[in-house]
Order: C-alpha cells, then structure tokens, then sequence
C-alpha cells in the first residue's frame, strides 16, 4: 500500500486507511511505503497483529522504516513556563505540549508563550487563536496589557464553547480538545476520579485538521487511566490510542472515548486488530 506523500500531515495520518483496507481483502501481511510520517507509523505498526512491513522512500530506493522510540516529549523552556500563572488568572486552562506552553478555553487554544524572533531573550504571551489571529491580534490591541486582553477573551470565547450552544465556528474546532475539557470537567462519567489533558504521542496539526488527542485519568482506588478523546469518523483514532499507550509504558488501561455514531465498524476492526485492544466508549 502506498501512502501518497501529498498527505497534509506528516504524523501517520492515512495508516488506518490502509490498514482497513488490508484487514477487509482478508490479507496475511501487509507492506506500507511511504517517504511521510514513516517513522511513526513503523512505531505504530508494531501494536498491530498483523505482521507490516513499512518502507521509506530514500531518492529512488525503498529503504526499511525505523520507529521513533516513544515518550521523546522535548520540554518547555522554564522562562516559558513562569508565564502558566498569568495564563491561569487570565482564566484559561495552561497546557504544555511538545515543549509549547500555551492556553485553553474548553479545549481551544486561545494564546501561546513564544520567544521573540529577533531578540531570544524576549518571552511574550500572545493572545488569539492560531498564528495569524495573534499576529492580527497583537497589532490591534498592542496598548492593551497581554493579561487583561486575554482575560476579555477567555470570556467572549467561552459562552460558545458549549455543545449546548447554537453552530458557531468557534465551537466547531478541535471538538475533540472540547469532548476532553468537557471530560475532565465531570471524570465521574468515566468511573474516574480525576482527569487531566496530557501531550499528544506527535505534535497535533493545526486547528482546523481533527485528530485525537490524550487525557490521563485516575480511578477512585488509584489506578492511572489513559483516555483517547475523539469526534467524527478517524480510522487514525486506534493506531493513535495505540502510540499514546506506548507513550505511558505500554501497559496503562486504555480508553477511547468518542460519540457513538463516529464508533463505526471500521474503527471496531481495527481495535480488535490490535495485539492488545482498547476500550471503546460512548462519550457520555
């Protein structure tokens, strides 16, 4: 199976696809090419029952894939992290991932720590939502002190981040960053006393592409539970559950949590392909 290169991410996106493929033509083994992301899905091909062989595309020769050990998360800079606490006054939730240290209304990143570009010495709170909307952001409101504009914001944004609230593009992002808040807020739902956001396996995409994202969550008798949140149909949801065990040692309880419409057959079958399957729950 080739995965085309002109994928727009490079994170083992399309796997899944092609591991369906192979599992519904009832294949024995399975070989998959790519020069994107092969590190990654090599890693991930290894928690498969299958046997999968994944090939990376070095000029014109096809070369075996190596997988990247998991838990490689590169830390935050600790003049970046001195600013979690204004993050927090300002009213969002900080989070650090991949070594960016940025800020959450119900899942939606809505500022981000950033070193200046021309002067490395200069750490700056950015307030807005993506890279373009905190430069645009930056420019209309530079009179206006970074924690007092991100507080006004935090407050505009979360009245429609709500699954209650009425179609609105804000409350249209990163749903399953909102699923996770909304998981955290009640862990009860899950048997769980206590849940909190956690990086990702590979550095998430942008805003606007879906993919599944990472809590851990703590049962009442103290056992560590990893829980998988994601919203819509993604044949990626199971490999992806499947490297973020592996992030945590590979032993930890597993949980995929998605509404039930988007817990297709497809997904059914590629978790019971897996060495070791995962739970799969209705979001509550």
């Amino acid at each position: 199976m080739l995965l085309d290169d002109d994928r727009p991410r490079d994170d083992g996106h399309g796997f899944g696809a092609a591991l369906v493929w192979a599992l519904r033509r009832g294949a024995t083994s399975l070989s998959v090419v790519t020069g994107r992301g092969s590190a990654i899905i090599a890693r991930r091909a290894g928690e498969f029952a299958l046997p999968i062989a994944v090939w990376t595309v070095d000029g014109t020769e096809l070369r075996p894939a190596v997988g990247e050990p998991a838990g490689l998360e590169v830390p935050a800079d600790a003049l970046h992290l001195d600013l979690i606490p204004a993050i927090e006054a300002a009213g969002a939730t900080a989070v650090v991932e991949h070594g960016v240290v940025s800020g959450e209304v119900r899942g939606l990143e809505v500022c981000r720590v950033v070193t200046a570009s021309d002067d490395p010495s200069v750490i700056r709170l950015e307030v807005g939502i993506g890279a373009h909307d905190r430069e645009a952001f930056g420019l209309l409101h530079a009179d206006v002190p970074p924690g007092e504009a991100l507080a006004r914001v935090v407050a505009a944004i979360a009245a429609y981040r709500d699954p209650r609230a009425a179609g609105h593009a804000l409350n249209r992002l990163v749903p399953e960053r909102l699923l996770r808040w909304r998981l955290a807020e009640q862990p009860d739902a899950l048997g769980l006393a206590e849940l909190r956001a956690v990086a990702s396996p590979v550095p998430r995409p942008g805003l606007k592409e879906r993919t599944a994202c990472t809590a851990l969550g703590r049962r009442p008798d103290g056992t560590e539970v990893l829980v998988v949140t994601s919203v819509g149909v993604d044949l990626d949801v199971i490999p992806y559950a499947a490297d973020a065990r592996l992030d945590y040692g590979g032993d930890a309880e597993t949980i995929v949590v998605a509404p039930a419409r988007d817990l297709v057959a497809a997904t059914r079958e590629l978790n019971a392909a897996l060495r070791r399957p995962v739970a799969l729950v209705p979001a509550p």
